[in-house]
């Protein structure tokens, strides 16, 4: 740069003052600019600077790894032992508002827990990262949640992967709020149950990817679990899980603004409060049905559904559903030129 300045130098013509001083500042500027060019980026915050699940400093806590490369089950009863201490002095220190120091200790226990296998890493890195996210610490939560990512991978690559590990990645990725992995993962455990014909894991199973689907908004594959949830119920004559799924399959209808399908489970509900002698229920469904069978523009349907709305929330002394029950039948009749109904 300085040998480009001797010869800028010399073959300066003279300049009027005004061009004198732009010109020494096109200079200056060209002098600068590959100091400016090499100036260093500012780290960012949001982005541990190292991974500190991938520290390999030898720990005192960790003993020395046999040849065949797995711990002995006294060895490994032992390591348990000392990372359920560490495990306890991070909680102690997050009580104490000492979170830094907390996760240097957390990092620190799930790093061994690597030693144990995936299961028990997993299910670590779980509860961690359940801290992480619930005290919205996004790089703590970033860093373990691409662990699990990792895990997973791994441990389909070579050929791991079983239903203990696929249950402990679910409930990781619920705990730190990873929705669409865990729906994956939930999936496959669902494949698996299914051949196994194993009832119960099936029901729970399916509640999880219902409640999944449901937090993820994906209103049809959150549908066709609670459906059939309600099958399985129907078919065990189980009364209060038929009503609890019925419920919410009303509601993911009418988030999702299918009248057809609303319609029927509120036919549906209808019949099951029926069936329970649970009359007060009714009204507000059956106005409810009518409501549905106008959007469905079936007029003679939601007008014969808000006289029966009206008749029974009268003999039931519940005035506030029957004078709704009236006033949605008179626009009924209002918006199909029958004003004389509507008086």
């Amino acid at each position: 740069m300085k040998s480009l300045q001797k010869l800028l130098c010399p073959l300066q013509p003279k300049q009027p003052k005004l061009g004198k001083t732009a010109f020494s500042l096109a200079l200056f500027l060209l002098c600068f600019s590959s100091t400016a060019l090499a100036a260093p980026e500012k780290p960012n915050p949001e982005v541990p600077q190292v991974n500190p699940l991938e520290i390999t400093t030898p720990d005192p806590l960790l003993p020395q790894v046999p040849k065949k490369g797995t711990l002995n089950p006294e060895q490994q009863a032992r390591l348990r032992q000392s990372l359920d201490e560490l495990n306890t002095q991070a909680t102690a220190l997050l009580q104490a508002d000492k979170a830094p120091e907390a996760f240097d200790i957390w990092y620190r226990e799930l790093r061994l827990r690597r030693a144990l296998g995936y299961v028990e890493e997993v299910q670590a890195l779980g509860r961690v990262g359940e801290v992480a996210w619930q005290r919205t610490q996004k790089p703590d939560a970033q860093v373990i949640t691409r662990r699990l990512q990792d895990i997973q991978k791994e441990a389909q690559e070579k050929k791991l992967m079983n239903l203990e590990l696929l249950q402990a990645l679910g409930q990781a990725y619920r705990q730190v709020r990873l929705l669409e992995p865990a729906v994956g993962v939930y999936e496959k455990i669902l494949a698996d149950v299914r051949t196994r014909e194993d009832a119960t894991a099936k029901e729970a199973t399916l509640k999880t990817l219902a409640e999944l689907n449901l937090a993820w908004f994906d209103y049809p594959k959150a549908a066709a679990a609670y459906e059939e949830l309600f099958a399985q119920a129907q078919a065990k004559s189980d009364r209060v899980n038929e009503l609890i799924y019925l419920q919410q399959l009303l509601y993911i209808y009418d988030k999702a603004k299918q009248p057809a399908n609303a319609l029927k489970i509120k036919q549906q509900l209808v019949q099951t409060y029926l069936n329970q002698k649970d009359f007060t229920k009714i009204p507000p469904l059956k106005t409810a049905i009518a409501s549905d069978y106008e959007a469905l523009n079936q007029p003679e349907e939601a007008s014969q559904n808000y006289q029966e709305a009206y008749s029974l929330a009268w003999a039931a002394r519940q005035f506030a559903f029957a004078s709704e029950a009236l006033k949605k039948l008179g626009a009924l009749y209002r918006s199909h030129s029958q004003p004389e109904y509507a008086l």
